[in-house]
C-alpha cells in the first residue's frame, strides 16, 4: 500500500505542476497559449490558434470552406449573386432579410475575396459597387458610394456610410499587395483615386470627408451633421497602418496619426471596468443618445484583436481589454449562454435593438461568438481556449426560432474564422 500511496502522490504532484497533461481538464489540454509578443508586421508569421488547440488542419480548412460555401455558393439561402450588366460580369452580396445591398457587405465580401484569393469575385463586386453605388456624376458626393441599394441597383439612399469607404480602400490596397493588377484593374491606382476623392471634401453641399479632420477620427457618415459623432466599430487602426505603408500618396503622416487617434479613441469608448462599448458615440468616448452594445458593437473586439496581431503597438491595453471582455461576457453569463446585447456596465441590455420579425431581441449569436473568440489572440485567461473551441463548434444555420442571418452573422463569423486560423492577412 505504501508504494501505491507514493505513486499517487507523485501523480498528483505532476498534475498540479502541469507536467502530466493527461490529468489536465479539456480547457488546459493545449497548455498555456501566451499571446504573441510582436505583430505580424514585424514577424511575418500568422498564428493558427485552432491548430495550436489541437484541431486538425483538415478540419480547419473544411470549416472555413463550409462557411464560405454557405454564404457565397448556397443557391437556396446564400447571400451572394453573380449577375451580368451591360455585358460586364458583376456580383453583389445582399442583406437578404432586408432585400438590399450595402457598402458594408460589399466591402466585407471584397475583403473575403482578397483573403481567400478569389480575384474574379473581387472584381465582380468592385464593378457592381462602381456601377450602381458610386457617385460618378460631378457634384459634392463625387467618388463616394451610396450606402444602400436594391438588388437591381436602384438606390434607397444617396448618402454614404463611412465604414464602407474605409473597407473599400483597404480592400484595394491589400489586393494590390496580393495581385497587383487583375483584368482591367490596377488596384493601387484604384485605391489612390478613391483616397483622393475621400480627402477632397470640404463641406460643400453638406458633404465632408469620412474623417473629421479636426478630431482626426472617422465619422458616422460623411455629411456635416453626422460628421460630429462616430461609431466605435468604424475605428480600425490596423487599416490606417496599411494605408500608410501602401497608398504611396503623400499622406503617410496623416494615416499614422489616424491610427494613433483611433487607438486613443477606443480607450475612451470602452467601459473601463466591463470593456463594453456603445453602438454609437461622441468623439470624447461618451455614448451617443444613450447608445448601448448592439449589433455594430460586435465588431469592436475583432477590430482590436486585428490591431494587436498585426501591429502590436497598443498591446498592453489591448490584452487588458480582452481580459475585461471575457470576464464580463463569458464569466458573467456562461460560455454557451452569453447574449449579444448589453448595457455598458455589462448587464443584459434593457433596450435590445429590434424586436421585429427579422430582428429578435437577444440570442447567442454566432457572429458575436466569433468576434469574442478573437479576443483569445490577445490573452490566455481561464475562458480563452474554451471560448475558441466553442466558437469553432458553431454552425452557420437557422436558429431554433427560425431566424437566420447568413449576411451579417455569417460574414462576421467567417472573418473570425480567418483571424483565428492565420488566414486574415496583410501580406502573402
Amino acid at each position: 500500500m505504501r508504494n501505491f500511496k507514493t505513486i499517487a502522490i507523485c501523480l498528483a504532484t505532476l498534475c498540479l505542476s502541469g507536467a502530466f497533461t493527461a490529468c489536465s481538464t479539456t480547457k488546459n489540454a493545449a497548455g498555456k497559449m501566451a499571446p504573441a509578443k510582436k505583430g505580424y508586421a514585424d514577424t511575418g508569421k500568422y498564428r493558427n490558434y485552432f491548430k495550436e488547440l489541437g484541431i486538425p488542419q483538415a478540419d480547419i480548412d473544411k470549416k472555413i470552406a463550409d462557411v464560405y460555401k454557405e454564404i457565397f455558393e448556397n443557391p437556396e439561402r446564400g447571400a451572394y449573386f453573380d449577375v451580368e450588366v451591360d455585358g460586364k460580369k458583376m456580383g453583389y452580396i445582399s442583406d437578404v432579410k432586408n432585400n438590399d445591398v450595402r457598402t458594408e457587405g460589399m466591402s466585407y465580401a471584397m475583403m473575403v475575396a482578397v483573403q481567400m484569393d478569389k480575384p474574379e469575385m473581387f472584381n465582380r463586386l468592385w464593378r457592381w459597387s462602381n456601377h450602381f453605388m458610386r457617385h460618378n456624376e460631378e457634384g459634392p458626393s463625387h467618388g463616394l458610394f451610396a450606402w444602400s441599394c436594391r438588388t437591381d441597383g436602384r438606390r434607397t439612399s444617396q448618402g454614404s456610410a463611412s465604414d464602407g469607404e474605409l473597407y473599400y480602400v483597404t480592400d484595394l490596397l491589400l489586393a494590390s499587395r496580393r495581385w497587383g493588377s487583375y483584368e482591367e484593374f490596377n488596384y493601387l491606382e484604384e485605391a489612390q483615386t478613391l483616397l483622393n476623392q475621400l480627402f477632397s471634401k470640404d463641406g460643400t453641399g453638406g458633404v465632408t470627408n469620412i474623417i473629421n479632420m479636426e478630431k482626426k477620427l472617422i465619422n458616422f457618415c460623411p455629411d456635416t451633421r453626422s460628421n460630429q459623432w462616430t461609431d466605435p466599430s468604424y475605428h480600425l487602426p490596423a487599416f490606417y497602418e496599411i494605408w500608410a505603408e501602401t497608398a504611396n500618396d503623400g499622406r503617410e503622416a496623416i494615416y499614422r496619426e489616424l491610427a494613433d487617434s483611433a487607438r486613443a479613441y477606443l480607450h475612451r469608448a470602452v467601459d473601463p471596468v466591463s470593456g463594453i462599448n456603445p453602438d454609437q458615440g461622441q468623439f470624447d468616448g461618451t455614448p451617443n443618445r444613450g447608445s448601448e452594445f448592439h449589433y455594430d458593437s460586435w465588431r469592436v473586439p475583432m477590430n482590436i484583436a486585428m490591431d494587436f496581431t498585426w501591429y502590436h503597438k497598443d498591446a498592453q491595453w489591448q490584452s487588458q481589454y480582452a481580459e475585461k471582455m471575457q470576464n464580463t461576457v463569458v464569466g458573467r453569463y456562461g460560455l454557451t449562454e452569453f447574449p449579444d446585447q448589453f448595457a455598458l456596465n455589462g448587464d443584459v441590455s434593457a433596450r435590445p435593438w429590434g424586436g421585429g420579425r427579422w430582428k429578435p431581441n437577444l440570442r447567442h449569436s454566432i457572429g458575436f461568438v466569433g468576434t469574442m473568440a478573437t479576443t483569445s489572440l490577445m490573452m490566455d485567461g481561464p475562458y480563452s481556449q474554451d471560448l475558441v473551441r466553442h466558437m469553432f463548434e458553431q454552425k452557420l444555420e437557422p436558429y431554433e426560432d427560425g431566424y437566420y442571418d447568413v449576411y451579417y452573422d455569417g460574414l462576421i463569423y467567417l472573418f473570425a474564422l480567418l483571424h483565428l486560423s492565420g488566414n486574415y492577412r496583410m501580406n502573402w
